[in-house]
């Protein structure tokens, strides 16, 4: 099938990848235009946009899918499918028309459940011991469509959100290729979604990304895996912005919520039901340490983690 793939960060790769190396045809990739990232606030290609242009593909860069310039440059590359992984701007009716296989979303949940752009992060900090992917037909609604086919990933206990997302990225993109290859013989079937379980998977916030140490040490733990590595959980320390690594509950007993307790070999932090052992801290301004390197030079007292 002529294919025009949509998609903008690096989660999205492994799907043009296996694309590329398929027998179906990727005509051309739509990504979101270069935008200002690092300390220099330079101008940098999404890592799709980088890849597209290394195979040679037209690029497409419109600000929104609505500009009627890109929907006739769509439209004059005439694709049965438009596969779509994490592309980052709504998709309008004037362009869902256009592919005659209409649009495919490879999402990392198991929808109904966690629809919304941070699935696999709400799936790791609700403590989900399953999650997985789906291919579904893409519409006006949010992650709404039928499905036309799903696979299945255990979260295991120490799963960081980034983790998990790396696994199903990459047997995303094998389910992605195999759906094309079942809608291209005639043999897929979309079946709708049911009204039971829906849940929602908006974008996690900085600020809900502040550990609150007055709750069990299950959910801080969750909450600092499902944040891992973006868009980093945190807490503040005399005041100034403390940015945590994963976290591991600990047996025995435990300093105050928030208390910090040191010893040779580890630093704990009290939680609303016992303790949390840190792993890897980042104070502002310096690099990432071991937590008891950073404890070794503050020295905290009987201070608290806000």
């Amino acid at each position: 099938m002529r294919l025009v793939f949509a998609g903008t960060p690096e989660v999205a790769l492994p799907s043009l990848e296996a694309l590329l190396a398929s027998p179906h045809e990727v005509t051309a990739v739509v990504t979101r235009p270069d935008a200002r990232a690092g300390r220099g606030r330079r101008s940098a290609a999404s890592p799709v946009a980088q890849r597209a242009r290394e195979a040679g593909l037209p690029l497409l860069q419109p600000a929104t899918p609505r500009e009627p310039d890109f929907l006739e440059e769509l439209a004059a590359l005439a694709p049965d499918a438009c596969p779509v992984v994490a592309y980052g701007a709504l998709v309008p009716r004037a362009a869902l028309d256009v592919p005659r296989q209409g649009w495919l979303n490879l999402h990392f949940s198991l929808l109904p459940a966690w629809r919304g752009a941070a699935p696999v992060q709400r799936a790791v900090a609700a403590g989900d011991a399953l999650t997985g992917a789906c291919v579904f037909e893409l519409e006006e609604g949010l992650d709404t469509g039928p499905v036309l086919s799903s696979l299945t990933e255990p979260v295991g206990a120490r799963d960081t959100a980034g983790d998990l997302l790396q696994r199903l990225a990459v047997r995303g993109a094998q389910l992605l290729v195999s759906t094309l290859d079942a809608l291209e013989a005639g043999t897929a079937t979309a079946v709708p979604q049911p009204a039971d379980g829906v849940s929602l998977a908006p974008k996690i916030t900085v600020e809900e990304a502040r550990v609150d140490w007055s709750a069990p040490a299950e959910v801080v733990d969750r909450r600092v895996r499902g944040c891992t590595p973006e868009p980093g959980a945190w807490t503040t320390f005399r005041g100034e912005r403390l940015k945590l690594g994963p976290v591991l509950p600990v047996e025995g007993d435990a300093p105050g919520p928030g208390r910090v307790l040191v010893d040779k070999r580890r630093v704990l932090v009290g939680t609303g039901t016992g303790a949390v052992e840190l792993g890897q801290v980042q104070p502002a301004g310096k690099r990432a340490m071991p937590a008891v390197d950073w404890a070794r030079g503050v020295r905290p007292g009987d201070e608290e983690l806000q």
